[in-house]
């Protein structure tokens, strides 16, 4: 009898927000990394588990940043950009994301 495939828990959308397409991390595709804007709260191992669960791929490392927000100004008052998380996403050798595509 055949596997049948599992369903996707909610929780992995809410960990992984977007995709960064930028110059940047079209440069750091090469090395087999892709970016993402993923939840404050989220950890490491939370972020692998859901990129591999979405994207069915074999994750080897995961580093983190949080970029802090920035005080920005409009028509004279103060106002505060929020702080955002980042993620890069190293993968195993021969696994791909095409993330023009979507989820």
């Amino acid at each position: 009898m055949a596997k049948a495939p599992q369903a996707i828990a909610l929780k992995h959308y809410d960990v992984v927000k977007a995709p960064i397409i930028t110059e940047k991390t079209t440069l750091i595709s090469e090395h087999n990394q892709v970016a993402f804007k993923v939840a404050i709260g989220a950890s490491k191992p939370e972020i692998k588990e859901a990129v591999e669960a979405l994207f069915s791929v074999r994750v080897k490392a995961v580093n983190t940043l949080v970029q802090k927000g920035k005080t920005k100004r409009w028509k004279g008052a103060k106002y505060f950009r929020s702080d955002e998380k980042k993620a890069i996403v190293t993968l195993e050798a021969g696994e791909t994301i095409d993330v023009t595509t979507g989820i």
